[in-house]
């Protein structure tokens, strides 16, 4: 099985509760991307592609297979950072 996500990765916890909220309120998960995500993915509205099972870091793996297509995650901590991830897709 493949997964497909979008994220949006940045080195505070309360930044990225803030950008959680916004989210929750309706604005938009790339645009939101695009402004404070530390990733090179943030040009593609945190876009990362189709990636297959040991590709991400645990964490980010797991909470991305908890989500159902087009969810969003709670804050996901890693050792990169802080994420906030949308599931697009699966195959």
């Amino acid at each position: 099985m493949e997964m497909r996500a979008s994220h949006i990765l940045v080195k505070e916890r309360g930044l990225a509760e803030q950008i959680l909220k916004r989210i929750r309120s309706g604005s938009d998960f790339a645009s939101l991307a695009r402004e404070f995500s530390t990733c090179p993915s943030k040009s593609k509205g945190g876009d990362l592609g189709w990636f297959s099972q040991g590709q991400m870091v645990p964490p980010f793996e797991q909470a991305c297979m908890r989500l159902s297509v087009g969810g969003v995650s709670q804050v996901v901590p890693t050792q990169f950072g802080y994420h906030i991830i949308k599931k697009t897709g699966v195959r």
